[in-house]
């Protein structure tokens, strides 16, 4: 169990449309506690099954579960190395372009009618601002990584771009997968629920509502980008080897990903 103390805080708690999420940073490390339900869990799971993909380990963060005691409270959640550089920041795609047009992106995208053009616009103007190219892989690759694992919480708040002490733009690695897997049992997905009842329930949020219309435009305008090697033994074994976790909720999280690779069974090489 790993201690936490007051002084760990890390600023602002993690705004999303699921609530505030406490986070802290001690030793080089980023802890995040439970929120809504089993958030460290599905951050472990999506990160590790990532490492099998075709993806580059710089281009993602890894989490791993833990138990962490602050102010005489234990919970349950995750830890994640450091991965700024020093003088490095962080910068969502919210902020960026409230900076250069003090307008909210997210509504901007969203005035746009068509998904095509809200897609396009959406990297349109962070290539404009960041003088990064093929942002839209870049978008293509996160977007079906949030199809797959049902990430409900990707909007323009928590994409970001990396900016290094020259003022020079830079991707960032795939990171906040918390509100995948059907995370949220407090309010959205409670364990008594059989999966089936839950299935279409998780709604996208990048620019439209449905995962596979989204993955779609992507994948239409900026090509599939993302190949998954993972099997349901390594799923199993992944659930078999985190040692936190009830075992109901990792029977849930087992199924509902055999479900995922049945559905989306062209990403699997």
């Amino acid at each position: 169990m790993v201690t936490l103390f007051e002084g760990d805080a890390g600023g602002p708690r993690r705004q999303s449309s699921k609530g505030n999420q406490l986070k802290w940073y001690s030793g080089e490390k980023w802890y995040k506690a439970d929120y809504t339900g089993y958030e460290g869990l599905a951050e472990y799971m999506v990160s590790h099954l990532l490492r099998l993909s075709n993806m580059e380990r710089e281009t993602f963060v890894l989490y791993d579960t833990v138990k962490m005691r602050y102010d005489e409270t234990v919970f349950l959640g995750c830890e994640s190395d450091h991965f700024l550089p020093f003088g490095w920041h962080l910068i969502t795609l919210e902020r960026l372009f409230f900076q250069y047009y003090a307008e909210s992106l997210y509504e901007s995208v969203f005035r746009i009618r068509e998904p095509e053009n809200r897609a396009l616009f959406l990297v349109e103007q962070v290539e404009h601002l960041t003088g990064l190219r093929e942002f839209g892989k870049y978008l293509s690759v996160l977007l079906t990584i949030d199809a797959l694992f049902f990430n409900e919480d990707r909007h323009t708040h928590n994409i970001a771009v990396l900016k290094d002490p020259f003022g020079k733009y830079h991707y960032c690695p795939a990171f906040d997968h918390g509100a995948s897997l059907m995370a949220d049992t407090k309010m959205d997905y409670p364990l008594e629920t059989h999966l089936e009842k839950l299935y279409e329930k998780p709604k996208a949020k990048t620019f439209c509502r449905d995962f596979d219309e989204q993955l779609d435009v992507v994948e239409t305008l900026f090509g599939q980008h993302l190949q998954f090697r993972f099997t349901n033994k390594d799923v199993e074994t992944l659930l078999k080897n985190e040692t936190e976790y009830p075992v109901e909720i990792k029977k849930r999280v087992g199924e509902l990903l055999r479900m995922q690779r049945r559905k989306y069974q062209y990403l699997f090489a």
